[in-house]
């Protein structure tokens, strides 16, 4: 069985365009591939498909987060206050509302 395929003209962001390249040359299928599936998955309601790939990519950003962290000696992590959070964010605003 054959499916009969129709030409379709679009604009897309530049973004959506880097996008859609990486994501085909991932997955190892083509752009138009990669809307067809968008396109179908949008009419059934289904969730889109999670990215599968080299792992090795988010190893490398694990040990790089992990690298980032300071050494702690034994002390506890900071633990965000929310109320502190939302003080700081209003003194913030009155700050830069009186300045104008």
């Amino acid at each position: 069985m054959t499916t009969q395929m129709i030409r379709k003209q679009i604009y897309i962001q530049k973004r959506q365009d880097a996008l859609l390249k990486r994501l085909s040359k991932t997955r190892g299928v083509s752009e138009a591939e990669i809307i067809r599936q968008a396109i179908d998955r949008e009419v059934a309601g289904s969730p889109a498909q999670t990215m599968s790939g080299d792992r090795s990519a988010w190893q490398e950003l694990i040990l790089f987060l992990d690298s980032r962290q300071p050494a702690t000696s034994g002390q506890q992590p900071y633990r965000w206050n929310r109320d502190e959070i939302y003080a700081e964010r209003e003194n913030r605003w009155v700050r830069d509302r009186d300045q104008d």
